[in-house]
């Protein structure tokens, strides 16, 4: 039998998933089906089961269920548990459902790919939800001189620097507390999908500096269109996404493909579609 995969969320059916790991499975000759499966609003614990009974063997999570999907596991990563949020489910051999998270490897991954050096930066987040905390650890990880995390509720960014605080140099506040030029700017809000951009200061971008969207398009979001003429180098979220996928590919398969071939299809596809 086939081995059976799939994407949960609702909306998904302008999901790139399906895409991107039929072209993983093509690259590893891989004997795999992978599909975006819609769950309901108030039923995404019952998706899952629905989906292994059927034969499924893992699947990817997006929004709005990621949380929903930490609480149902059985096993967590330790960077699940660290982030609160799960976008990797793993059937187990004993039947036991296994959580992870790829979303902020993903992420790393992506700007080392782009030659995005964060060691000893400066880094700037924009946002305090669920996507900025499954990107801290990672972040950290990479021992920039210092992360500032700034959201509207000032009170949810200080709340995240708190609970990071013990892997490096993190604050965090409300947009009034911005001081200073940052090396790496990422704005890990949904604003962009919605065309708003937050209330940011011109003179944010240090010399050389880079913006990084965590949201991607066929055009760029409005954040990149805000960053690009006051400095800034520009990136999308489309390589965070092929990352994070080759990521869990390689926590079903053992074998971790080639993700730069499928960047340039899924660009393609966003071009052309």
């Amino acid at each position: 039998m086939t081995d059976r995969y799939c994407v949960l969320g609702n909306p998904i059916t302008h999901s790139k998933s399906p895409l991107i790991h039929a072209e993983f499975a093509h690259q590893t000759q891989q004997a795999l089906e992978y599909t975006a499966q819609e769950a309901p609003l108030d039923g995404f614990a019952d998706a899952w089961r629905a989906f292994v009974d059927a034969g499924g063997r893992g699947a990817n999570v997006t929004v709005p269920f990621k949380e929903e999907a930490f609480a149902l596991c059985d096993t967590l990563s330790h960077r699940a548990r660290r982030a609160g949020a799960v976008n990797t489910l793993i059937l187990g051999g004993n039947g036991r459902t296994y959580g992870d998270t790829t979303d902020g490897v993903g992420l790393v991954r992506d700007l080392a790919y782009h030659r995005v050096a964060l060691a000893g930066k400066r880094v700037l987040v924009i946002g305090a939800g669920g996507a900025v905390r499954g990107i801290l650890e990672p972040l950290l990880g990479e021992q920039p001189s210092e992360v500032v995390v700034v959201n509207r509720t000032a009170a949810k960014a200080e709340q995240l620097a708190h609970d990071f605080a013990d892997l490096g140099s993190i604050t965090g506040g409300g947009f009034d507390t911005l001081d200073g030029t940052f090396d790496v700017v990422i704005n890990g809000t949904s604003a962009s999908l919605s065309g708003d951009l937050p209330p940011l200061p011109d003179a944010l971008f240090a010399p050389g500096a880079w913006a990084y969207d965590m949201m991607y398009g066929s055009e760029p979001t409005v954040f990149l269109q805000w960053a690009g003429p006051r400095g800034a180098k520009l990136l999308d979220g489309l390589g965070m996404l092929v990352e994070q996928a080759a990521e869990a590919f390689f926590l079903w398969r053992n074998e971790r493909p080639n993700t730069a071939p499928v960047r340039e299809v899924l660009r393609q596809s966003l071009n052309y579609s």
